[in-house]
């Protein structure tokens, strides 16, 4: 059967290459849509199928002479083929041109805008058929009375979740609490909302209960940061200043992951119970998804805190009888340590010129000093009261250029001295020394060291020689490299030495 050409004519428009033109030019706009593009690409290539599918159907009712058909078929190929150019269109300019101009509207209000576009060329299309809208749209007004009083609850989600999005009240990412389910937003659709726990689970609360009820927005892009609140006791025999200033020097010098310092962590009074002070750490928390492990590293530090202060968290008081033999056990475990502490001195090169008895000495002044990670032990540029010996883990030794930028030394593992050029010579802290583990610290103070030195003088010039040497490694970084006489370094430690302790 020959092609007839006004066949070919009634059903090929020019306008089809003005739609594949579009259609391409968004395409190649959304590439930047790299997650979706092949999902859109995939929906594309499945209508314009679908339109030639039509279209060439079309084509060959016109060769049997089935004209009506032939019409029908060829409208649905020319409004899938709009309604196609309109979707990529619409896609392109709200995920691709928007955001390069900085603007981000919501979804709903893209699915809104293109379901409008999608009628409007529909009706277009049946009134340039000749159909009377006038008639369609008294029936539409009809049907969609019955289905709006039959959807009601539907209805409601719609509008509640159109809602939402046009006033960004509640956005992907926020953490919200409503009633008993607290999480955050993965998705926010037509009907509802989806959230998910912190055990993982997706919880889909309707748009409507969300517009009644009462939400609590925990944690979001206006909202960065969450306040957290840690509870603890000490004895009402410790003033109260003393435990807070004690708490807060802690926080705010401790680096912990996803505390803010901006406001600071801080310590406050909150209650008197039972001969006890009840006391609360305030902190802001940068991402709600890790509360209860933050909470967790906040106590830790409150806990060591305390513990170098001497101070203990309250316990109730219980009758507490003292036999012999509990005693006599007390008496052991107490020689017993103060053994193990002098054979760790003995160990060290800096206390290992020390007679036994020297080193029994000190093994009875130490004090108890655990540090948790990250937190600052002793800060460059202070004022230095004590030594430190590492008993377990870890510590960083940084040197502070500027407020800006800083160097590490080296990292000390447990059995090491800290902090000894202070003690010696009374000179401010020369590096700062932080935490890189939780670690266990026993202080020396000059009192307690004083004793020994002035006893024997002679120890001032080995104690300087040892000091030297150490200190050659912080001269060459803050010298660029440059290392300085050892001769030199040694005669100006000893007079400082000398100095500290008034050994004339």
């Amino acid at each position: 059967m020959p092609i007839s050409l006004s066949a070919w004519h009634n059903i090929w428009h020019t306008e089809y290459l003005y739609a594949f033109a579009f259609i391409i030019i968004g395409l190649l706009l959304l590439l930047r849509c790299k997650q979706d593009w092949l999902a859109i690409v995939k929906s594309v290539v499945v209508f314009l199928a679908i339109a030639l599918i039509c279209a060439c159907a079309s084509f060959i009712s016109y060769q049997l002479n089935l004209n009506l058909a032939a019409r029908i078929l060829q409208e649905m190929s020319v409004i899938l083929t709009g309604i196609l150019t309109i979707r990529v269109m619409g896609l392109s300019i709200f995920r691709s041109i928007l955001p390069l101009l900085h603007v981000h509207p919501p979804r709903i209000l893209e699915d809104i805008i293109l379901v409008l576009a999608y009628i409007a060329w529909g009706m277009i299309r049946l009134s340039t058929a000749g159909v009377n809208l006038s008639g369609l749209v008294t029936t539409s007004a009809v049907i969609t009375g019955i289905i709006a009083f039959s959807m009601q609850d539907t209805l409601g989600n719609i509008l509640g979740g159109l809602a939402l999005q046009l006033d960004n009240s509640i956005s992907i990412g926020s953490w919200i609490k409503v009633d008993d389910v607290s999480g955050q937003v993965i998705e926010v659709h037509w009907r509802h909302t989806a959230v998910r726990t912190r055990n993982g689970e997706i919880v889909v609360i309707p748009n409507s209960m969300l517009m009644k009820a009462k939400v609590i927005i925990v944690g979001g892009e206006d909202v960065p940061q969450w306040r957290r609140w840690v509870y603890f006791a000490v004895s009402n025999t410790i003033p109260p200043q003393r435990v807070i200033n004690s708490i807060d020097k802690a926080l705010n010098q401790a680096e912990i992951p996803l505390v803010s310092h901006h406001p600071k962590p801080q310590c406050v009074l909150m209650d008197y119970k039972d001969g006890l002070c009840v006391y609360a750490v305030r902190y802001w928390l940068q991402n709600a998804q890790i509360d209860d492990p933050t909470d967790s590293t906040i106590r830790v530090h409150i806990f060591v805190a305390l513990q170098r202060q001497g101070y203990a968290l309250a316990s109730p008081n219980f009758a507490i009888n003292m036999t012999t033999e509990s005693l006599e056990r007390e008496a052991h475990l107490h020689n017993t340590e103060l053994a193990i502490r002098e054979h760790k001195l003995g160990k060290m090169d800096l206390f290992s010129t020390l007679s036994h008895e020297e080193r029994q000495h000190l093994a009875k002044t130490l004090t108890y000093a655990p540090f948790a990670k990250g937190d600052v032990i002793t800060r460059q540029g202070d004022v230095a009261h004590w030594l430190y010996v590492l008993v377990s883990g870890e510590v960083d030794i940084w040197y502070e250029v500027n407020t800006q930028e800083r160097k590490l030394l080296t990292t000390l593992p447990a059995g090491r001295v800290f902090g000894e050029m202070g003690l010696m010579t009374g000179e401010p802290r020369r590096a700062t020394v932080i935490a890189k583990t939780d670690v266990e610290c026993y202080r020396i103070d000059k009192p307690s060291f004083e004793h020994i030195i002035q006893s024997r003088p002679e120890l001032a010039n080995e104690f300087a020689h040892i000091l030297a040497e150490r200190n050659q490694q912080l001269v060459a970084v803050q010298q660029n490299g440059n290392h300085n006489n050892h001769a030199q370094h040694h005669a100006k430690i000893l007079d400082g030495i000398r100095r500290f302790f008034r050994l004339g």
